[in-house]
């Protein structure tokens, strides 16, 4: 017996009931006064906000990096477990901001899908070209935005992959020379981080800037 048709119609309806929740969403908050416009204005800032929460996680894994890398004969056990506890924030970190730039991708592609077609609507040729131009210029912003917000993100893999290599070795040779030897490691971590935190700085920037624009 063919299944392929069964598995067809099981993904329509899959497609179906996720349209229609999102269509549910939006009229929800539309009788609240609120539109799309103004929901991606809310995502977005919720990106950049999830970004600044990032990068102080970061930053706080970075400042342990250097006391650990200082280690001077103190309690090893309990230096290598706050370690493990900044890298086990910095990967949640991550995996929110990945998920806020997901949310604000649905609302920035569903409001410009229904600005294109809204467009046709108008009986003026004068508004119609305005209302074109206008959809035009954010789209352009929205783009310099999401390529800012989606470097910074994809950018955290390495580095969270290089100070997993870190911490799995710790864990696997918890004494000072262990830590001696992986002096150099830490420091290149820290210099990875560094470029990160710069880069989300400047993501952040973006989005502030994109959030000024919009009324």
């Amino acid at each position: 017996m063919n299944k392929r048709p069964f598995l067809h119609l099981g993904l329509i309806a899959v497609c179906l009931v996720l349209m229609g929740c999102q269509s549910i969403y939006y009229s929800a908050w539309e009788k609240l006064g609120v539109e799309k416009r103004e929901l991606l204005r809310k995502r977005v800032v919720a990106a950049r906000d999830e970004q600044k929460e990032a990068g102080e996680q970061f930053k706080d894994a970075m400042t342990r990096l250097k006391e650990i890398t200082g280690f001077d004969g103190g309690k090893l056990e309990k230096a290598y477990s706050e370690l493990k506890g900044d890298f086990d924030g910095c990967t949640s970190r991550s995996e929110a901001v990945r998920k806020r730039i997901k949310d604000m991708e649905t609302v920035a592609e569903d409001l410009f899908a229904e600005w294109e077609k809204e467009i046709g609507q108008y009986s003026s040729a004068t508004l119609q070209a305005n209302s074109r131009h206008q959809l035009q210029a954010t789209r352009q912003r929205y783009q310099g935005l999401h390529t800012a917000l989606k470097n910074a993100e994809q950018a955290m893999a390495p580095v969270l992959a290089q100070f997993k290599d870190y911490v799995l070795y710790l864990k696997h040779n918890l004494n000072a020379q262990a830590i001696a030897s992986l002096r150099g490691e830490a420091t290149n971590i820290q210099a990875e981080i560094s470029k990160l935190i710069a880069q989300m700085n400047q993501s952040i920037a973006k989005a502030d800037e994109f959030v000024k624009t919009m009324p």
